[in-house]
């Protein structure tokens, strides 16, 4: 008798001869066994072993990472009061000075947004330190904020525990104020502070290891350009190995992942086709491929899904001359169908201006492109619909069709090994109106499905109105307004049998401002 054991699967774990190697922890193995048990009282279900895994599968980190989905930057530093982008790393102490810093407000802008996760920027290339770093003068112990005795990290990391809000660091590997930079000693000096990150302020669910490296800077007073190579410098072995075994949880994220990849541009913009498979190996950070980045690698060696990064602002850091430049609604919907709506997730982000607050603007139009999404999202059209199948796998209940409207993430519909390119039927029962298809597949079972169509159902035959490639964790399928009271969805090119766990339909109340 094999067991499903879907958020079991630990770390990198890939199938083995059609199976996959678990590690059961005491909760898990209570989840077994009253699935065990559930399987053994309703007959054929116990009688139907789930799908092999197909390809890599996401760890229990990644899982939590895709289930977030939505998540914010704060790009906050000297930059934000020299009115720069990057600072060369000669700035003062003294020049770090928020009039009216509020940790609560600014967790609170992004939670109204919907933001699940924030991710500051503990440190960028200027090498200025948002905490009182025991191994650098560069911080803000030598600034005017709170007499010297602040501490910025822990201020934010606290707000968003408070909030329920997950909390990320960014430390830049590059350091245009460190003496030692391009040196082996910054090695040591860059992992004595990110020990600090990991050790001093709870849990944390992102490390964000920036792809910029080497050039000119002050470098402790040595006015220079450095090189050095990206690839073998900064010891990511032992670098990663660090967060791994501080923070288990926690998700990194470079070029190359190991956890999350960039997705090749500062636009927020998945591809249309966009696999959460990648040939990590090809990555190192500072070492990007573009296109290859916003694509993703289909097969690929390891999972590694792809992060959105974008600013609500052209600019990262605050500038009061991009006050009446902030994204409106419609366009932060446009990115959201554009990264979400593609499988990966998005993280924009929301720069504190010169007050150590998020500007009203910026706030504004965060809540607003919220209100949207959930008056788009909070009522799923196809939840009462009757489903039905060309096949499901064994004729067992725990792999039946209605299990695509049951809004449970953790089960799905599949079909028999042999059955690559199935077709399920959603029954409405009356005519109804919808502009946004949303479909997911079954994540621990592995990315399956290359390409697939939509059908509604006008007169007395189907008539096909979508097509799309990856769907991964989330493909939102966008487009005019369909009335019908049947839609179907034909499983077009696979290499095994599919694993979906959610279809939805969705209308779209009013257009965005």
């Amino acid at each position: 008798m094999s067991l499903p054991l879907p958020l079991l699967v630990e770390p990198n774990a890939r199938p083995t001869g059609g199976h996959l190697h678990h590690r059961v922890t005491a909760t898990g193995f209570l989840a077994a066994f009253l699935a065990l048990w559930a399987g053994v009282t309703s007959g054929s279900a116990a009688e139907t072993p789930p799908p092999a895994a197909y390809g890599p599968v996401p760890t229990e980190r990644q899982l939590q990472w895709q289930a977030m989905e939505f998540v914010g930057f704060l790009h906050f530093t000297v930059n934000t009061f020299t009115d720069k982008e990057w600072g060369g790393g000669d700035e003062a102490e003294t020049v770090f000075n928020p009039t009216s810093f509020d940790a609560n407000q600014i967790v609170r802008a992004a939670a109204e947004g919907g933001m699940k996760e924030l991710i500051l920027t503990c440190k960028h290339h200027d090498g200025f330190c948002l905490w009182p770093s025991k191994f650098t003068e560069h911080s803000i112990k030598h600034s005017p904020w709170q007499d010297g005795h602040g501490d910025m990290v822990k201020d934010i990391s606290e707000a968003c525990h408070r909030a329920g809000l997950k909390f990320g660091v960014y430390l830049s590997p590059w350091d245009r104020n460190h003496k030692d930079y391009g040196r082996p000693e910054y090695i040591t000096y860059y992992q004595n502070q990110l020990r600090e990150l990991l050790t001093q302020y709870g849990p944390i669910s992102e490390v964000w290891f920036d792809g910029a490296n080497g050039g000119d800077g002050f470098y402790g007073g040595a006015r220079e350009t450095r090189k050095i190579d990206a690839l073998t410098y900064y010891q990511w072995p032992a670098t990663r190995q660090l967060v791994r075994d501080l923070q288990p949880l926690a998700c990194m994220f470079s070029d190359g992942g190991p956890d999350l990849r960039w997705v090749g541009n500062e636009r927020g913009q998945a591809g249309a086709t966009c696999w959460a498979t990648l040939n990590a190996a090809d990555f190192a950070p500072g070492s990007a491929d573009s296109r290859r980045l916003n694509r993703g690698d289909r097969p690929g060696t390891d999972w590694v899904p792809a992060e959105c990064d974008v600013s609500i602002r052209p600019g990262w850091f605050y500038h009061a001359a991009e006050d009446t430049r902030v994204k409106t609604p419609r366009e932060l919907l446009d990115l959201y169908y554009k990264s979400v709506g593609r499988g990966a997730g998005l993280l924009l982000n929301l720069p504190p201006d010169r007050r150590g607050l998020i500007h009203d603007n910026d706030a504004r139009s965060l809540r607003e492109f919220r209100r949207l999404v959930d008056a788009t999202f909070a009522h799923d059209l196809a939840r009462a619909a009757k489903v039905t199948a060309s096949n499901f796998r064994g004729n067992a209940a725990r792999f039946a069709p209605a299990n695509v409207t049951d809004n449970q993430r953790d089960t799905y519909w599949s079909t028999d090994d042999a059955a690559t390119a199935p077709e399920i039927v959603l029954d409405l029962g009356k005519p109804v109106t919808f502009n946004v298809v949303r479909i997911r597949e079954y994540l621990p079972l592995g990315q399956r499905i290359e390409a697939f169509a939509l059908d509604q159902w006008q007169g007395a035959q189907w008539v096909e109105f979508a097509t799309g490639t990856s769907i991964g964790n989330c493909r939102l399928v966008r487009g005019e307004p369909v009335t019908t009271d049947k839609v179907r969805l034909r499983i077009t090119q696979a290499p095994v049998c599919p694993a979906i766990s959610e279809i939805g339909l969705f209308a779209e109340k009013e257009k965005a401002n």
